[in-house]
Order: structure tokens, then sequence, then C-alpha cells
């Protein structure tokens, strides 16, 4: 199986993408479907952490990414169930409450296969329509 040569650049560009889509879709809510808001966010959210990882280890496939950003999204989802002081501080402040929620919804879950197969799809037609994305066998 082939496995992806990733551009930084173009990466970091959907990243920031991403995010631009997960705040705009809080910061414009009033004017947004009700579906767009509540789900846009963990969705981008999941789509973020699939496109890091595969900034991290460039080297794993795209089915290897995507099984380790699902870990990584329910992980954190999961997470959201544990309740003592010292996590609830760091959900508290705004870092905190963007890298780990606040609550449990599994809903969420859902999203994360989204925003998952989002990038999948991304990387995916990027490797048939670049030659240069592919790498060599």
């Amino acid at each position: 199986m082939q496995k992806p040569r990733r551009n930084r650049a173009f990466s970091i560009a959907l990243i920031t993408l991403a995010a631009i889509l997960g705040f705009g879709s809080r910061r414009f809510a009033p004017y947004l479907p009700d579906i767009v808001v509540a789900y846009t966010g963990d969705t981008t959210w999941a789509l973020a952490v699939f496109l890091g990882l595969g900034l991290l280890f460039p080297s794993l496939s795209t089915w290897s990414v995507a099984a380790l950003a699902l870990l990584v999204s329910n992980s954190v989802e999961f997470s959201q169930l544990y309740h003592a002081p010292w996590i609830d501080s760091i959900r508290d402040t705004m870092i905190g409450h963007l890298a780990l929620g606040s609550g449990f919804d599994p809903k969420d879950l859902a999203c994360y296969v989204v925003g998952v197969g989002i990038g999948v799809l991304i990387e995916t037609v990027r490797m048939r329509r670049s030659p240069d994305v592919r790498s060599t066998p």
C-alpha cells in the first residue's frame, strides 16, 4: 500500500480552514441552520485532528492516520465522562475547552467519523490527482 507524501503547507492551510469553519459556525450561529451550528465544530475538530496527525506521522498510511484520529477523538469524548476539579479547571479555559470539550455527547462520535472521513476523502482524491503526492513504491 502506498503511503502518502503529505504536503505540509496544504495540510496547515486545511487545518486553518477547518478552524475558521468551526469558529465561524459559533460566531455566526444566529444566521446559520441549527444543524450546521450543532455539528460543524465537532466535525471540523476531528478533521483537524486527522490532518494534524498526518503531519506528525507522515509515514503512516491514510487509513492508519484515520484510525488514530478516531481513537484520539473518541478518547477525548469519553474522557468527558470523567469530572474532577483538576481536569474541569483545564476544561474551563478556552484552550482546554477547545482541546478537551466539556460534556459527553454521543452525537459527537458520529461527527468525528464524518470529520475523519472528510480527511480521508481529501487525501485520497489528492493522491489520485497529484502524481507528486504519491510516494515511490
